[in-house]
């Protein structure tokens, strides 16, 4: 299997839909956790989005002390569905291509190849997190430098709890685009289907239930989203009037980590048990 991770490896490093993914949510968190921030600090009272919001405290969210909060605040929603087309496009195209039937006519079982498939795409998640971060925590230093703030950074063990959690949002969601992605053998729809409910019905689902139905709470309390949510609330410790879309108090932290494992243990196995029984053309 270990040549199977390695090709699966050199496959993701060549694609360029993986870098472009990759570009897209590195964009979208310096534009939202950054640049925009500091455009409302710049202007100020000008401002009317940031009207009646100490300049300090504007400022304060782009210092390193909140850096996880401007890492990993929009992976529940917005690089959630970047990571969920990640893992639609890296199973899917393997029958969109058909390069599946190739691949198995060599020595690894379908088991084997999937699994390959998944460790590449946990390593891939995990080099997303770590760049992100690295390019936050250089916009957060450069900011405290020109305004001489001071650089109080997360402790270690923040910092591997917000970024660990930040991975297993992630890696929840790309999951979900590859079991998908095996149910139907393409890549368009898993994408289509995926983010619309990312970026939609849940949150729709969500709101109808805290608003109209309270009595079924508990149902939207195991949504993945939901609990992505959290977890990122958990880890982060940010301010509920203050989190990012996505972001919100709706479960415990434990509760939260242990759903997103069970969903990520779930997708894993419906894709193998998938792939194993039916037909790959």
């Amino acid at each position: 299997m270990l040549g199977s991770y390695r090709a699966e490896l050199l496959k993701l490093r060549k694609r360029s839909a993986v870098w472009v993914l990759f570009g897209a949510g590195l964009v979208l968190s310096l534009i939202f956790g950054y640049l925009l921030p500091y455009l409302g600090y710049a202007t100020g009272d000008d401002n009317p989005q940031t009207s009646g919001i100490p300049r300090a405290e504007i400022l304060r969210g782009m210092l390193p002390e909140r850096v996880l909060d401007n890492t990993i605040g929009g992976y529940p929603i917005f690089a959630g569905a970047l990571a969920l087309v990640l893992g639609a496009i890296v199973i899917g195209g393997e029958y969109t291509w058909g390069t599946l039937k190739t691949i198995l006519t060599q020595r690894p079982g379908r088991g084997a190849v999937l699994a390959a498939q998944f460790l590449a795409l946990a390593t891939m998640i995990a080099i997303w997190v770590l760049a992100i971060f690295a390019a936050c925590a250089l916009c957060s230093i450069g900011i405290a430098a020109a305004e001489g703030s001071a650089m109080n950074w997360p402790g270690p063990l923040d910092l591997l709890r917000g970024l660990g959690g930040g991975w297993l949002v992630l890696m929840m969601w790309c999951l979900a685009g590859a079991v998908l992605a095996v149910a139907f053998r393409n890549v368009a729809l898993p994408i289509g289907l995926g983010v619309v409910w990312i970026l939609g019905i849940e949150t729709l689902v969500a709101g109808v239930v805290s608003s109209l139905l309270p009595d079924l709470k508990f149902l939207a309390n195991v949504l993945p989203g939901t609990n992505a949510g959290s977890l990122v609330f958990s880890v982060t410790g940010m301010a509920a009037d203050d989190a990012p879309p996505g972001v919100r108090d709706a479960v415990g932290g434990g509760r939260a980590l242990l759903t997103l494992i069970a969903y990520c243990a779930i997708f894993a196995v419906l894709a193998v048990w998938t792939t194993r029984r039916r037909d790959v053309t």
